[in-house]
């Protein structure tokens, strides 16, 4: 029996700090050629690189980007021996860390930020492939098929709702605890309810944006955009996937939707809101500005 080919063995690098739709849309692009590797710089290699500390420490930055569905894994880059100028590739450091995990690497890929003659090089000197993510391949957010509320996976169908304008660790761990109940449907809310709900100056994202995001987790099976109004503005989207479950967290058991629930039949869960072992808590209102 002839064995199956071996998966090509991708690797991207950078801080992947405060990750937003473009750096995912990078991560699905890498995606399409391989298992992704990405080696994320650990807080002493952002400071040598970037004369700065991180926004997030490097524990959750790795906790943010191990939920990506296009990620297979994730390793800590410490300091690096050269010297490069922001956003350059250490193709050496590299080498040395994807070695350390057991990887071989088939193919480097790096945004056009990071590109560099002497990247590329090292790259064909040490036999790995090299490849440029342009900026015009990183525009709109491809649609992943629809699951249709008819099919059934045998597990129970979880909604939750939200705004997910910032998208940090409390949510990811919020829906990774979520989706241990069965199916997770993520219903975010349009930007005219958002506005209505929150002030003018919401969301900071608009709604395809913060659908992409959220979709890009892999706890997620399907993320929807509202069309209703107020509080309940998933009515419609609820009424369709007929959940077996409503989850809110603590802050967000508000708007009437514990008598909405009992109304339609559909159990009501509460979860308190505790970050990940280890993260800091983080609330999408300290955020912004942050």
């Amino acid at each position: 029996m002839t064995a199956a080919p071996r998966s090509k063995q991708v690797v991207v690098t950078g801080a992947f700090d405060d990750l937003r739709s473009r750096q995912i849309r990078f991560l699905e692009e890498a995606a399409r050629l391989g298992e992704v590797t990405a080696l994320v710089w650990a807080d002493s290699l952002v400071h040598q690189l970037e004369g700065r500390g991180p926004r997030f420490p490097e524990a959750e930055r790795a906790y943010v980007l191990r939920a990506i569905r296009f990620v297979r894994q994730v390793v800590l880059v410490g300091e690096s021996k050269v010297q490069s100028p922001k956003s350059k590739v250490d193709v050496g450091n590299l080498v040395a860390a994807v070695g350390k995990a057991g990887i071989e690497p088939d193919l480097l890929i790096v945004t056009e930020a990071q590109d560099s003659a002497g990247s590329r090089a090292e790259c064909k000197a040490r036999g790995i492939g090299y490849q440029v993510v342009h900026e015009e391949d990183l525009r709109g957010f491809p649609e992943r098929p629809l699951d249709e509320p008819a099919s059934t996976t045998g597990r129970k169908r979880i909604v939750v709702t939200g705004c997910y304008d910032w998208v940090h660790s409390g949510h990811v761990r919020f829906f990774e605890e979520v989706s241990a109940y069965g199916d997770l449907y993520v219903i975010v809310g349009h930007d005219a309810n958002i506005r209505l709900l929150k002030g003018p100056e919401h969301p900071l994202f608009p709604q395809a944006d913060r659908r992409y995001v959220v979709g890009s987790i892999r706890y997620v099976t399907q993320a929807l955009i509202t069309s209703g109004e107020g509080w309940l503005d998933a009515d419609p989207e609820i009424r369709r996937l007929k959940p077996d479950i409503y989850a809110v967290n603590e802050d967000g058991d508000r708007g009437g939707k514990r008598e909405y629930c009992a109304k339609l039949g559909i159990e009501y869960l509460v979860l308190k809101r505790v970050p990940a072992p280890g993260l800091p808590r983080r609330t999408s209102s300290d955020l912004r500005g942050f």
